[in-house]
């Protein structure tokens, strides 16, 4: 795909019709909790856009988060690389090195000029100058605000890069920070997660091509369609949270029968993340489906919260109060209706 071909030209070129490529903006409008309205708008904004220069930093991660990304499902990679965006650097996925890697990002960064997008996955270490990371002889802060200097906007990935993650963990040796705290006035958005949500990261490049702008965000830069109710508003637990039903362990009844997980450490409360509805691998799957608890991995400071399966502080008891007595007050009901059901029957008997 040429850089001066539109999608919608490039889509009609592979044989995709207005109406498959409608029903999937539907799909991707509906996915970022968007309004049905939206759709047509979206598709005439992807269909209108031209490959979007994007340059991939890494600094300290695991490589966790571009594994996410390629298993992205809406839009899938191949969509998002080949028609979507130019990814004009990566560390992981290009193919060229050492000064001709270098000479990529240089040669994006002056040909689109404020209009590409920086992704970033891993903090950075600023600590004793930078040296903790280093590529081609220059420190991430050094990379970093060179590369960010002529972007449009900047794409924070992971909890590493949106909050600090674990490097930012205590006792934090490299004096890691996020990314957000070297962007300055650039636009930035956060897509936290352990790793994070393939689709929150496909689909919010989606809306930035389709719209030109960025997704509305909460008070974290985190996109709200993505990010803006707990995992525990949306758990299918929760039923079981209302009625006051824990599992003691990982292994009891309670957890055989599929009850709430809070007791063993379950963070889903102060979770805001998108797992419980998106899932992973296709709409499979997501850790307290899986009979895991929830680590809040897309919230700052979450692996300094006390224990990955110690309960929230303060809930237990009085969760437990209210949930008996709402169960009490059902019993009672239950009882009431089935004594109201049984006179009506008799009565009924007695007039045929």
């Amino acid at each position: 795909m040429t850089k001066d071909r539109t999608l919608g030209e490039h889509m009609s070129r592979r044989g995709i019709s207005r109406r498959a490529f409608g029903k999937y903006c539907a799909y991707l409008a509906s996915t970022m909790a968007l309004s049905p309205k939206m759709a047509p708008a979206m598709a005439q904004g992807l269909a209108a856009a031209r490959r979007q220069a994007v340059i991939w930093l890494s600094f300290q991660e695991c490589t966790g988060c571009t594994e996410s990304f390629t298993r992205s499902y809406s839009p899938t990679l191949e969509d998002l690389i080949f028609d979507f965006i130019s990814l004009d650097y990566h560390h992981t996925l290009q193919a060229a090195s050492g000064e001709a890697a270098e000479l990529a990002r240089e040669q994006s960064m002056e040909e689109n000029k404020g209009k590409y997008i920086v992704v970033v996955d891993g903090s950075v270490p600023t600590k004793d100058g930078g040296v903790y990371s280093m590529i081609a002889g220059h420190t991430n802060v050094d990379i970093l605000a060179s590369t960010i200097e002529n972007a449009f906007a900047v794409v924070a990935v992971g909890t590493c890069a949106a909050f600090g993650g674990l490097p930012y963990a205590k006792p934090n040796p490299t004096g890691a920070v996020a990314i957000s705290e070297l962007v300055g006035n650039k636009p930035l958005i956060n897509i936290p997660g352990c790793p994070p949500v393939p689709e929150a990261m496909t689909g919010t490049i989606a809306h930035i091509l389709a719209f030109g702008s960025l997704p509305e965000l909460d008070d974290k830069h985190r996109p709200l369609a993505f990010f803006g109710e707990s995992i525990h508003d949306r758990c299918y637990r929760r039923s079981f949270y209302e009625r006051g039903l824990f599992a003691k362990s990982f292994d009891d009844e309670g957890a055989r029968k599929g009850w709430c997980l809070y007791e063993v450490g379950c963070k889903g409360p102060i979770a805001y993340n998108t797992c419980a509805t998106t899932k992973w691998n296709g709409g499979t799957s997501f850790p307290i489906q899986s009979g895991h608890t929830c680590f809040a991995c897309g919230s700052p400071n979450f692996w300094d919260q006390g224990g990955f399966y110690k309960s929230l502080p303060s809930r237990t008891s009085s969760i437990g109060t209210v949930a008996g007595a709402t169960a009490a007050a059902g019993v009672a009901l239950g009882a009431g209706a089935a004594l109201i059901a049984a006179n009506r029957k008799k009565q009924y008997s007695k007039e045929t």
